[in-house]
């Protein structure tokens, strides 16, 4: 059955789409959802344009094959998992030439996320039923990554596997150490954070880290409680802002938000140290590129700049040891960094990150 196309789509609320809007001009996204939630459903008719449901792989098939499903942005599965039925379905796209159309899982089917993670035909995995953000943002750079990776031979998604596991096996036995031996100063962080100010000990906030994946990221907090809620009234004063006053990352110079604690927090790098349980729940690496807010990732989709997402995240990379705490650095330097560290990664280059993160950690500015 063919859905109509909205009319009427509510608008976001600012405190769940915070600068999200940096893409403005929204194409018609056209959705095909397999299954049959109602709540899904009644989701997908608020956040797109216009879209197609059938709930089956071979009734999609027959809609494909008809030509009644045409120029399909992405294809939402929200059935149970049967690795047969996927593949069957993907070899299916592939002859029909339709493999760029990115295809998003509703984790709620999910049992076995290691096996789902392996499956080529699927490129990312959200829980529907929770999601709160822009999906044009999360389309976009899905679609982009896959064009650029179908032009190059090469997938964000599929990397060495000998390597992979190499560095997943470093990245653990690290951060487990480091975890043991830092929980002293764990305490004494803690104990700081909340008596200089009334709030959380710990900011949690959603990230995109490689392949645009999300997850929850941790610090301790170094600014005042709300503090994201004053983004747009202190824009002026981004050090990434350009004449036009539109920016792809977001940080002040001597922000105000920030707690005394939080300065020194900060200055030091003692504020993400909590990432060391990002990197055991295996959503971080300690090398990488640093995961981005989702109203900085949402702004970096274009061919240009979709490369420094096939790196994993990171607590340190390339661009702590080049360039931090450089208030004349522009946000194409920092990308390129970004971009530098994706296509020469590998451990021997990670160690050498490493090495050099020490004398990074201090900075000399605010920022």
């Amino acid at each position: 059955m063919q859905v109509e196309t909205l009319k009427n789509v509510p608008k976001a609320d600012p405190k769940n789409y915070l600068r999200v809007a940096t893409i403005s001009s929204k194409t018609a996204l056209r959705y095909f959802y397999i299954g049959n939630n109602p709540e899904s459903l009644e989701l997908l008719r608020e956040s797109f344009n216009i879209g197609w449901a059938a709930e089956d792989f071979e009734s999609v098939k027959k809609m494909f094959s008809s030509g009644e499903a045409n120029n399909v942005d992405v294809i939402i599965i929200d059935v149970s998992y049967h690795e047969r039925e996927i593949k069957e379905f993907y070899s299916f796209l592939k002859n029909r030439n339709l493999t760029s159309i990115p295809i998003i899982y509703n984790d709620r089917h999910l049992k076995n996320e290691a096996s789902l993670k392996q499956d080529e035909a699927i490129d990312d995995v959200i829980d529907l039923s929770n999601w709160q953000y822009d999906f044009y943002s999360k389309i976009s750079f899905l679609k982009k990554s896959k064009e650029y990776s179908q032009a190059i031979n090469f997938s964000y998604t599929k990397v060495d596997p000998e390597r992979s596991i190499l560095k997943r096996v470093f990245d653990i036995l690290f951060a487990a150490i480091l975890i043991i031996l830092l929980l002293p100063l764990f305490l004494l962080i803690a104990l700081a954070v909340k008596l200089e100010s009334r709030g959380p000990v710990f900011y949690n906030a959603n990230r995109a880290g490689r392949g645009f994946k999300i997850f929850k990221f941790y610090k301790f907090r170094t600014m005042e409680v709300n503090a994201d809620e004053k983004i747009q009234s202190l824009a002026h004063l981004n050090q990434y802002s350009d004449a036009s006053n539109v920016a792809r990352f977001f940080k002040l110079s001597n922000d105000p938000r920030i707690t005394k604690v939080g300065r020194f927090l900060r200055n030091t790098s003692l504020d993400e140290l909590p990432q060391l349980f990002n990197v055991l729940k295996g959503d971080m690496s300690l090398v990488g590129n640093r995961p981005l807010p989702l109203y900085e990732a949402a702004t970096l989709t274009t061919n240009e700049f979709v490369e420094r997402f096939m790196a994993p995240a990171g607590i340190t990379g390339l661009w702590q040891i080049k360039r931090r705490g450089r208030e004349d650095m522009s946000a194409e330097e920092r990308i390129g960094l970004d971009i530098s560290y994706a296509r020469n990664s590998n451990l021997l280059y990670d160690l050498w990150i490493m090495a050099n993160t020490p004398k990074a950690l201090f900075q000399k500015t605010d920022v």
